[in-house]
């Protein structure tokens, strides 16, 4: 089922999602859901206060390949990268964020198993990106320069 993604200015988007405790039909439908909306969206990666769930879930597209991770958390983090990234829930605008170049993360699949998971270069920064909706942060609040409209870069 494609969902609605919410858009800068709603308040889900700016409070701290709630740990996952349970891996249930709910949450598996809700990834299933997440993915489907993220595909038709054009998306990399989205996390679930963008669909109006407070829960410490992000989906992100690795080579065509959909993953879930349940309760992320960057561990470490090495190198720096400036580069310009959009959102779906800031629809038109694509700011210079300063990112990790490579992360260190754990987060649980949807059998409950907690792994770790090394990532460098887009796969670092979607993480890192979709890893900040999960605790209230936007872009917009990350930006170290004026947004742009993407045609202008």
């Amino acid at each position: 089922m494609i969902m609605e993604i919410r858009k800068i200015g709603d308040p889900i988007l700016k409070i701290k999602a709630k740990k996952v405790e349970k891996i249930d039909e709910k949450v598996k439908n809700l990834v299933r859901d997440m993915i489907e909306t993220m595909k038709f969206s054009n998306g990399v990666g989205l996390a679930a206060p963008q669909v109006g769930e407070s829960l410490r879930i992000i989906v992100v597209d690795y080579e065509e390949n959909p993953i879930a991770f349940i309760n992320p958390e960057i561990l470490e983090m090495d190198g720096e990268v400036l580069d310009y990234e959009g959102c779906l829930s800031v629809p038109g605008v694509e700011v210079p964020i300063k990112r990790a170049e490579r992360i260190i993360f754990k987060a649980q699949d949807l059998q409950g198993r907690t792994k770790r998971y090394k990532a460098k270069g887009l796969l670092a920064r979607v993480i890192q990106h979709e890893v900040d909706h999960l605790e209230g942060i936007l872009i917009l609040d990350r930006a170290v320069g004026e947004p742009t409209p993407p045609e202008e870069k």
